[in-house]
């Protein structure tokens, strides 16, 4: 149950007086995060932040007013000049003076009543708006603020400026967000004291009215002391979120799976080349997880090409080793298939029978597989979310491997780990991901690094160029396919889209065509699982040489001889995808390029971005640069089910709060790890604030 004291914020938004039918929709699409279904209430209104403010303590009198400043202003008010009768069109004018001079207020379609009762001929009023000059003469178009002179109460001097959408006045959205920190109750301190002093955060009460009612611009800055309280409140609470998560799911209900090493051996022998070091240090960390009875859930990160799928195969090994059968779970079908072709040769030498099942096995071929897996001789399984369907089951499931994990949420993950008896999950990630986004979309996870590429692998030499050098492009590819080279090109659409001018990857396909009859293949992510296997097929096979495609082959595919990529509309990327695609190259023993097209003038940060990318090949390095330059939302692509997703933090600014945040909850929860202490019963309220119940609904499971 959610504790009584939390009432007032949890109340439907539409209790406050002018949100009804028509308003809070408009009022929803400014909230920073998605209700997912449910009606909007009090407290989402607390977190609809503002991004500056307007700054009305300028009063340089009318005479002293610059064009198209923000002013306010001490007026007498001397007379009203109505337009003429039957011209709808005329502005209503309101004239007044100060010590300097007259200005006239200007209202189009103004109502002579209310402009009658709020600027009464004769009194005292102050005004404020942006000012205007037309021919000498001083004007303000609807004033933003009228009211009595001395009534500083109705004028903010220091005014946030939110996020708005059309249809939603500023001024309504400001009386809600007030009216919803009138209701904010007084809350018990959740922050370690120590904590508070050292950072010098306000408590929750004052965070919250320090931003929405600002005294100075600074108030609203996220670097400000009062939104990084309210940032290291949300880390907290997700860090404690996923700590809970963690211990349910690491449960000592695990097994051992213990092997006797002779299956690594043998996959050792099978492979044409040696581990590098951070294969072999990520190998004894999964190794010794695999020796305890406690579940692994460990996180296997490496850059492009560093060999993450061998690190799996020897873990899945030594669960074959342990009488256990293990999945590998790709996001998507090209993906699983590659993964069984690379695996399935050393697998079948070491004596491991492995299969791949995704939605295009039918009939025999798929009873065949299940009937495998529900017996047991089927060690090793590869393939997309179909392995986790109802119809799949197991007979001893030990070991599940997650590619990508960002493709997937949490709810697949379970849905998967279900089908065993706890089983142990190694997690791999192919994007280089920033230690501060490790602690917050996989706090739940040890993590192991592989940092350097197998041996051989050459430097990629990437190259900018605008696309008006287009014809000298296609002329250097011509004398690289006469050398037998393989080509990429991708494009950021599959079809020319109405909206956005941008080469589709279909155009760019019959462009190329013509130019090169016979040897241009195209491969989308509209396409049918069958013809975009057999476009791949005939690119690997060299029956094509230039492959163009979406970004459909950003992750994963291996084509060793392919030593060129071009990379279209290059701007319209982050930098974690470039670098993702560029890792499509340089897999073989040539040298290799990536030639980022760029559509003219660039803008500063596209400039900046293309730079990282020019001038470095570690991914972590670009990864850390992406956050600096982009923010977390959008580093994991979009924000996906197993992305962070913050309401308040903004990892660029509150990144240092994070170890903090993960030491916090660490501790606290190894005090108090039922959350029944003084302490902990306020922790509650903070993991309700901020949607974080699935975690309280998890402690009362037990």
């Amino acid at each position: 149950m959610r504790p009584p004291l939390l009432d007032p914020l949890f109340a439907p938004a539409t209790t406050i007086a002018g949100l009804g039918p028509k308003t809070e929709p408009l009022v929803e699409r400014v909230l920073p995060f998605d209700l997912n279904g449910r009606e909007a209430r009090v407290g989402d209104l607390l977190f609809v932040l503002p991004h500056s403010v307007i700054d009305r303590r300028n009063r340089p009198g009318i005479a002293g007013s610059a064009e198209g400043a923000i002013v306010t202003l001490d007026l007498r008010v001397d007379r009203h000049q109505p337009p003429p009768r039957g011209n709808r069109s005329a502005p209503y004018r309101v004239f007044g003076h100060d010590d300097t001079g007259e200005i006239a207020l200007t209202f189009f379609r103004g109502r002579p009543d209310w402009l009658n009762k709020v600027l009464p001929v004769g009194e005292q009023v102050t005004v404020s708006g942006r000012m205007e000059w037309f021919n000498g003469r001083p004007s303000m178009v609807h004033p933003d603020h009228i009211a009595p002179a001395g009534d500083t109460q109705s004028l903010p001097l220091v005014e946030p400026v939110y996020p708005l959408t059309a249809g939603l006045s500023p001024r309504l959205l400001r009386r809600v967000i007030v009216e919803a920190l009138e209701r904010l109750p007084a809350l018990p301190e959740w922050l370690d004291p120590d904590i508070m002093r050292r950072q010098s955060f306000p408590d929750l009460s004052l965070a919250f009215r320090r931003i929405h009612l600002p005294e100075e611009p600074i108030d609203v800055s996220p670097d400000n002391a009062a939104w990084r309280r309210l940032a290291y409140d949300e880390l907290l609470a997700g860090q404690i979120a996923l700590a809970l998560v963690r211990a349910r799911m690491k449960t000592p209900r695990g097994r051992k799976l213990t092997g006797d090493g002779r299956i690594r051996n043998a996959v050792r022998e099978a492979l044409s080349y040696s581990l590098t070091q951070s294969q072999e240090t990520a190998l004894s960390e999964i190794a010794a997880d695999l020796d305890k009875p406690g579940r692994m859930l460990r996180l296997l990160q490496g850059d492009v090409g560093s060999g993450k799928t061998v690190v799996a195969l020897m873990a899945m090994a030594q669960a074959a080793e342990a009488g256990a059968q293990s999945v590998l779970l790709a996001p998507t079908e090209i993906l699983a298939r590659q993964h069984h072709a690379t695996i399935a040769p050393i697998a079948a030498r070491a004596g491991l029978t492995i299969a791949v099942l995704t939605g295009r096995e039918k009939g025999r071929e798929r009873a065949r597989v299940l009937e495998g897996l529900s017996n047991g001789t089927i060690s090793i399984v590869v393939g997309t979310h179909a392995l986790f369907q109802e119809a799949v089951e197991y007979r001893d499931l030990g070991l599940v491997v997650v590619d990508e994990q960002h493709r997937f949420g949490v709810h697949q993950r379970l849905a998967l780990t279900a089908k065993g008896d706890a089983p142990d999950m190694l997690v791999m990630t192919a994007t280089p991901i920033p230690r501060t986004l490790v602690l917050t979309a996989f706090g739940d996870m040890d993590v192991s690094r592989l940092t350097e590429k197998p041996a051989g692998r050459k430097p990629i030499r990437t190259v900018i160029m605008p696309t008006d050098r287009l014809d000298d492009l296609v002329a250097r590819l011509r004398g690289a396919l006469l050398d037998g080279q393989k080509v990429y090109w991708i494009c950021p659409l599959v079809e020319e889209s109405e909206e956005v001018r941008l080469m589709s990857a279909e155009d760019r396909y019959q462009e190329l065509a013509r130019e090169f009859p016979g040897a241009v293949g195209l491969v989308h992510g509209r396409m049918k699982g069958a013809a975009k296997d057999e476009a791949m097929q005939a690119f690997k096979d060299g029956e094509t040489r230039i492959l163009v495609a979406t970004t459909v082959i950003e992750v994963g595919v291996d084509v060793p001889d392919a030593t060129i990529i071009v990379i279209e509309h290059a701007e319209r990327f982050g930098l974690a995808q470039l670098h993702q695609l560029r890792g499509r190259v340089g897999r073989g023993d040539r040298a290799s390029s990536c030639i980022l097209l760029y559509k003219g003038p660039l803008g500063e940060a596209a400039r900046e971005r293309l730079a990282v990318l020019r001038e470095s090949e570690d991914g972590f390095e670009i990864a850390e640069k992406d956050l600096k330059l982009r923010g977390e939302g959008e580093l994991l692509g979009t924000r996906q089910s197993g992305a962070p997703g913050f309401v308040v933090a903004r990892l660029e600014h509150h990144g240092d709060l994070l170890e903090t945040a993960r030491d916090d909850a660490r501790l606290l929860l190894a005090r108090d790890a039922e959350l029944r202490s003084e302490r902990g019963d306020a922790i509650r309220l903070l993991l309700y604030l901020y949607g974080r119940d699935d975690a309280v609904r998890l402690l009362r499971a037990g």
